[in-house]
């Protein structure tokens, strides 16, 4: 495989300079790739392909023409970070879900940032994740964000950003466990030369933080995985964390309340359940509570829940901060309860609920990204540079009808990985999911999930928009 050909293109290169030389962290891994034979590459990730193929490793997009279930599309060629920028990454996590759990927590209690007005009282009241019954909850542990997926991108300075936080229902772990299994398999040389930071104990200590919400019982207490069922776009990671931790996958008609607890339907007699590690929105969890048409959630599961019979995770409520219009305040957020500047920074952002920003997204849509508050998945997102005229004209009609609901930001040079296209490497667009563990400690996993935009000069990686994924690799040393 020649790299000398590979063209950075003025972006930032995760694997090479802006001269064409590898960085210092992926030396060694351009010099496996150099030393392989004509066609090598290509035969390893065809190896790769039909490995996931027989895994079942697949993912669902609501709608598509060719069926319900396709394969997890991955490129062997891994991100690597290395370790002095990881631990920074770490503390920058660490420092951001313990501020946003405790604006949870605030918001949902006595609103003292709110009557502070360091976030606009009238821009919660509004969100729609502000969920009203979730008043006055007191989580297991005062822990309302057990399970994170924090989205990062770099920018052309080379500095890492947050693009956006994910504490309902994070996705994509799954899919870091298998990566780095199919890269093992494919480079099983590479990995005896590198210390590379694991990630298999995840579900280990996913089951370990969920324990910690326990109930207090004599006995150790029952976990469950609660899922909308086989229909739902990521059931394969339901049933692939169930089967790992050990515990039961369940849908809602699977449990009951029976007095004052939750109880699953075993062919032995209903069994008390401790601890459901929900996988359903919010609003579909009790339909005496949230949404009365629900038929996936449990009938009276939010009065078991606020008497401390049952733990959830993540807690109901915590939609609010993923809010992207909340986001846009998450500075003064760490500010206010920790009385510290963030590590990891945000992406500058305009709020079209205010109308002086609101008007500067209008005069400036060709240049910015435009984003809907609440849509996950690239749905809804307009980018200005690469938009048509009758596009931009849709959105500003879009945002005047419902200005609280969108925002915009800079149209960011997102770093680039190598990533093979027929029979050479080409530069692709990436993002970074690491994933946090809100438990006795906060634990984050090590790297987590590359998002990679498949399609050339796309910035969209979802998968569900055309996006794959690659193994991340933290550098413990050469």
């Amino acid at each position: 495989m020649r790299l000398d050909s590979y063209q950075t293109d003025d972006f930032y290169d995760e694997m090479f300079e802006p001269d064409g030389r590898p960085r210092a962290r992926t030396a060694r891994l351009a010099e496996r790739l150099t030393s392989l034979s004509d066609g090598e590459l290509q035969r390893r990730q065809t190896s790769a392909d039909l490995t996931l193929l027989n895994m079942g490793i697949t993912f669902s997009v609501y709608g598509h023409s060719a069926g319900t279930e396709k394969v997890w599309p991955f490129d062997i060629i891994p991100r690597v970070v290395e370790l002095d920028e990881w631990n920074r990454i770490e503390r920058g996590l660490k420092q951001r879900i313990t501020a946003l759990n405790l604006f949870i927590d605030d918001c949902y209690s006595a609103g003292k940032i709110l009557k502070d007005r360091v976030v606009p009282p009238e821009l919660l009241h509004s969100a729609k994740c502000f969920l009203d019954p979730c008043a006055g909850l007191k989580p297991p542990k005062g822990i309302w964000c057990h399970i994170t997926g924090t989205d990062l991108v770099r920018d052309g300075d080379g500095e890492f950003y947050v693009l956006e936080d994910n504490l309902r229902c994070p996705s994509g772990v799954s899919y870091v466990l298998e990566n780095r299994e199919v890269m093992k398999r494919i480079f099983p040389k590479l990995f005896g030369g590198l210390r590379i930071l694991p990630v298999e104990d995840y579900p280990e200590r996913l089951l370990e933080t969920l324990q910690y919400l326990a109930p207090a019982a004599d006995n150790p207490p029952t976990v469950v995985l609660l899922t909308p069922g086989i229909y739902n776009s990521a059931y394969f990671e339901h049933s692939f964390l169930a089967q790992r931790m050990g515990i039961e996958l369940v849908e809602g008609s699977d449990l009951v309340v029976i007095g004052d607890r939750v109880c699953m339907r075993t062919t032995h007699g209903f069994q008390p359940v401790d601890v459901i590690y929900r996988r359903i929105d919010d609003t579909f969890l009790d339909p005496k509570t949230f949404r009365p048409d629900s038929a996936l959630g449990i009938p009276g599961l939010m009065d078991v829940y606020r008497a401390g019979n049952v733990a959830l995770a993540n807690a109901p409520g915590t939609g609010i901060s993923d809010d992207k219009a909340v986001y846009a305040y998450v500075p003064q957020i760490i500010k206010y309860y920790l009385g510290e500047d963030p590590i990891l920074k945000n992406v500058p952002t305009y709020v079209c609920w205010d109308e002086k920003q609101c008007a500067h997204v209008i005069a400036n849509m060709e240049k910015l990204v435009v984003k809907p508050t609440n849509e996950s998945g690239g749905y809804g997102i307009v980018i200005g540079p690469k938009s048509t005229a009758a596009e931009r004209e849709k959105c500003v009609e879009l945002i005047r009808a419902n200005p609280r609901n969108f925002i915009a930001q800079p149209t960011l040079s997102l770093s680039r990985v190598p990533t093979i296209v027929d029979d050479h490497l080409e530069g692709r667009h990436v993002d970074l999911r690491p994933y946090i563990l809100y438990g006795k400690e906060i634990y984050v996993l090590p790297g987590g999930l590359t998002r990679v935009a498949l399609k050339k000069g796309s910035l969209i990686v979802n998968s569900s928009q055309g996006g794959g994924s690659k193994d991340t690799w933290v550098l413990a040393g050469q």
